[in-house]
């Protein structure tokens, strides 16, 4: 993108930020003169009044809590839905992911939730925020959830916390006022902050889940539910990853992340202009140190499905149900056959050093994500194997294509023991194919 395009772009929505603010100044001012006729004509037309929690929380039946959750109680059964509602969860970050959680943690019954966040609810949070409405905005993220879930399920408890987490405050923000937690969200943003809360809940055997990132997400198909060590394909997990292992937490924490590829047509984050630059240190830009300053692309429903995802993970976990995620496409068994099917040919060729130089993993990468699953010769996907393509260049990622059982013994009569062309062996768009793969495997292997 041209650089006075970006700056066009991010002026613009500076631009519409403060148009859009001074509206929803005016909408507040408006909503707040009609407050009292507004309400009274409501409550008037209304066949039935939702119980307050100030008043009601000791009055709403038994019966009338086991209605609402009967789908639930159907679902995790009388026993799973007893520790369901017996769970005292933290949700920490109230935005996109962590709205969605502390939302469906409510719908399902879950009797204590304390939400901890220092953040305000502002008009872009609208686009992927689980209940908020501009009516909202303005307010703190954690109160407007708190008002909102009242609306839910008034009989639960639920804390609002209007502060930023930090090692500092951590003991306090999470078991102050007698909250002796059974399990804490992550939901932070923030990649310092993040690492000290799961350090800090690792360290303490505090069950704890985390979010990966859903910025520039767009695949549901690809979130996974898996252990830190096991993430892929997102920044942010495998920064956290870094960081805890000098730490000494290497394993030990589920994560839900998205192991969606990147791709150069894909939204990236928003660069900022040469003028903020100008201004000083970009540090200090942000309204809290060392918080984010750039726009993150963010399409509203990924980090729902984020959030969906985590209170699925728990309530399932804490109710016994039986769920077992798969970590990428669990054919272990396929990938392993695939390294041995790259070894025996090593042999073949009669090299004596039949170790390969890759792994399990790389054959799952190079079958599910680099070539798709089926070979570029014959588009077949049944009885593959992998192969050495060119005889010249060294054995890796970059030089192994997946192909049947027959191909791959043709190949080698002709191509790495008959010494002929590979462009005189196959079509040109069997070439073309297999060359389009090797580089989109370089640019993959960037984010490795």
């Amino acid at each position: 993108m041209p650089p006075h395009t970006t700056t066009n772009l991010v002026l613009s929505v500076l631009a519409t930020a403060a148009i859009t603010t001074a509206l929803v100044e005016l909408y507040h001012a408006y909503n707040d003169t009609n407050t009292t006729t507004t309400t009274t004509k409501t409550t008037s037309k209304s066949k039935t009044k939702l119980p307050q929690p100030s008043s009601t929380k000791n009055e709403y039946s038994e019966e009338l809590i086991r209605e609402q959750l009967a789908r639930n109680y159907a679902f995790l059964t009388e026993d799973g839905m007893s520790r369901v509602r017996s769970q005292r969860i933290v949700v920490v970050g109230a935005g996109g992911v962590g709205s969605w959680v502390a939302t469906m943690l409510a719908r399902s019954g879950v009797g204590q939730i304390r939400i901890i966040d220092f953040d305000q609810v502002s008009l872009s949070s609208l686009n992927r925020h689980a209940v908020a409405t501009l009516a909202d905005v303005g307010t703190s993220k954690v109160a407007c959830l708190q008002s909102h879930l009242a609306q839910i399920a008034p009989w639960i408890r639920v804390d609002a916390i209007n502060k930023l987490w930090n090692l500092d405050s951590a003991d306090e923000l999470i078991f102050g006022d007698g909250f002796d937690p059974t399990y804490v969200v992550d939901c932070i943003d923030n990649l310092d902050t993040k690492v000290d809360l799961l350090a800090f809940c690792h360290a303490g055997k505090i069950p704890i889940v985390s979010s990966g990132g859903a910025a520039t997400k767009s695949d549901p198909t690809r979130i996974n539910i898996a252990d830190i060590s096991k993430t892929e394909e997102d920044p942010l997990a495998k920064k956290i990853r870094i960081v805890l292992k000098k730490r000494g937490v290497v394993e030990g924490i589920p994560v839900v992340f998205s192991a969606e590829k990147p791709d150069p047509r894909k939204a990236k984050l928003l660069p900022l202009p040469e003028e903020e630059f100008a201004r000083g240190s970009v540090d200090e830009l942000s309204a809290l140190q060392d918080f984010r300053v750039r726009i993150l692309p963010v399409l509203g429903t990924m980090p729902g499905m984020f959030g969906l995802a985590i209170a699925t993970h728990i309530l399932t976990s804490v109710a016994g149900y039986p769920m077992e995620p798969i970590e990428g496409k669990n054919r272990y068994k396929v990938y392993d056959d695939l390294v041995k099917s790259l070894a025996a040919q090593q042999g073949r060729l009669g090299i004596e050093e039949q170790r390969v130089p890759v792994s399990v993993g790389d054959a799952n990468y190079l079958l599910e994500e680099v070539f798709r699953g089926k070979s570029p010769i014959s588009l077949l996907s049944s009885r593959l194997v992998l192969s050495r393509w060119d005889p010249a260049r060294e054995l890796g990622c970059s030089n192994v294509v997946v192909m049947t059982k027959e191909e791959q013994r043709n190949h080698e009569k002709r191509v790495l023991l008959g010494g002929e062309d590979v462009a005189s062996v196959y079509p040109a768009e069997v070439v073309t194919l297999v060359n389009k793969r090797f580089k989109d495997e370089a640019y993959y292997s960037r984010f490795r």
